[in-house]
């Protein structure tokens, strides 16, 4: 069975789990948030990877922060697929063409109030990825049994606007990832029963 077959198997099975729906803490799901996609592009080599990014120290936003390309849906988009195809080619260069699309992961809403639809894609190994200045500091790749595995998923807190949030951080080398990018691989971990 090839990466893309075990993945979508893995994405597309039915079986009950407790995902995480989201960071903020009172948000009302029936008020819409801005809908955003990222892109979880999954190496296809004998161990697989993920590609993430770190974001530059000059961002408004989640300046410095690991996170999965992506961004918010514009109204040209075609979804949420198109999206973090578009975002990725925009901040790395990885052509939507060189991705296989196995699916979607589970909505995620963050305390910024975005939607997250997490777009799950197989990618040759070994892309010429570059990042875009004004955005990303760093490409790399972290091995996907590694992001996949509840050991390496530590809850942490924090106080936020006078409120105790808690939230899940991975630790890869010198790399933090936490907040919404954690806790979709979370999800993802989850979800897909990684057995690698």
């Amino acid at each position: 069975m090839t990466l893309a077959e075990r993945l979508r198997a893995a994405l597309d099975s039915d079986h009950e789990t407790i995902l995480l729906a989201g960071d903020h803490f009172d948000f009302d799901p029936a008020i819409a948030g801005h809908p955003a996609a990222v892109l979880v592009a999954v190496t296809d080599r004998r161990e697989p990877g993920v590609i993430l990014t770190q974001r530059t120290e000059t961002l408004r936003r989640h300046p410095g922060q690991v996170a999965f390309p992506g961004g918010r849906i514009d109204p040209e988009d075609d979804g949420p697929i198109a999206a973090a195809l578009r975002e990725a080619e925009e901040e790395i260069a990885l052509p939507p063409s060189a991705v296989q699309v196995i699916g979607t992961g589970d909505l995620y809403r963050t305390v910024t109030g975005y939607e997250v639809t997490p777009v799950v894609g197989v990618i040759p190994p070994d892309l010429a990825l570059v990042p875009a200045e004004a955005e990303v500091a760093a490409v790399f790749e972290v091995p996907l049994a590694f992001l996949l595995n509840s050991a390496n998923h530590a809850e942490a807190t924090a106080s936020y606007q006078g409120q105790e949030r808690r939230y899940y951080e991975i630790l890869w080398n010198d790399r933090r990832i936490w907040g919404a990018t954690a806790a979709m691989i979370v999800n993802l971990s989850r979800r897909l029963r990684w057995t690698a």
